[in-house]
């Protein structure tokens, strides 16, 4: 795809998911918002994977540690194709397999239970050291939230996977500053954010985390030669997408309401 059709697929997937939080009334719909060009870039631009092939041995596999932005992990998988785009009605309906934080195989495509946080990148270099051990060269990608990176499995995580050259792995940490209870670093000291993970012993970037063309460049390129990992921290807007909801930590709790939900579909460019 090109830059404007993967902005398109951005745009089709925030209306999806703002649609889902109004059916479903669920919450966590900011923090769904601002890691939607993250997941675009790399299911659109940077993971070999076969839908038709869910279970390939060899496919890259995908992460969300953010379990509670479930519903941006269920909208790609369905636009992608790994299952059809009607499975998203089961979405927090009560004995179906789609809720609010993704459980094990809830659907094709969907690595491992996450939305206990701090336990995706520990899972990740778990993959990307299995990949070493049985001689496949398939990567690993993880998406995390800023908030997340308070839990020390984060960093006991980190100093494994620089001590052990797991070079396959990266992980992509959603900043949009907030978490549930306030500003992230007024929480916890998590800034400077890029110079801790470096200090941890990975290459560590600090980009634009809506900037499609970027993410898809720093998410593809190949492993490190020297053997260090890579973290990518991705500045983000809460909300991303809905002036409305953007920066408000309100999105964190709120679902929408008709008249919210048919002002964010304008605002996208949808209706």
């Amino acid at each position: 795809m090109n830059i404007e059709e993967l902005k398109k697929t951005a745009a089709r997937v925030r209306g999806k998911v703002v649609e889902l939080s109004h059916r479903a009334k669920t919450p966590h719909l900011g923090s769904s918002l601002s890691c939607v060009d993250i997941l675009v870039a790399a299911y659109w631009e940077v993971l070999r994977i076969d839908p038709a092939r869910p279970a390939d041995p060899n496919r890259d596999r995908f992460i969300l540690s953010k379990g509670h932005a479930a519903t941006t992990l269920y909208t790609v998988l369905a636009y992608r194709g790994f299952f059809p785009e009607d499975k998203l009605k089961e979405y927090n309906v009560e004995g179906c397999s789609l809720q609010e934080h993704p459980g094990p195989i809830c659907a094709p495509g969907v690595e491992a239970a996450t939305g206990s946080l701090g336990h995706g990148i520990c899972i990740g270099l778990g993959m990307a050291l299995a990949a070493r051990i049985q001689k496949q060269d398939y990567r690993v990608l993880a998406v995390l939230s800023d908030g997340e990176c308070n839990e020390g499995s984060v960093w006991e995580a980190a100093l494994f996977g620089a001590a052990n050259k797991l070079s396959n792995m990266t992980i992509v940490v959603d900043y949009n500053k907030w978490q549930a209870t306030g500003r992230s670093n007024e929480v916890l000291g998590l800034a400077p954010l890029r110079d801790k993970w470096s200090t941890f012993g990975w290459e560590a970037h600090e980009v634009d985390g809506h900037d499609l063309a970027v993410l898809a460049e720093l998410m593809s390129r190949p492993p490190n030669p020297d053997g260090r990992p890579r973290a990518i921290v991705a500045n983000t807007v809460k909300g991303k997408g809905v002036s409305f909801m953007e920066d408000d930590n309100n999105w964190h709790y709120k679902t929408p309401n008709e008249d919210e939900l048919h002002r964010a579909l304008v605002e996208l460019g949808l209706i």
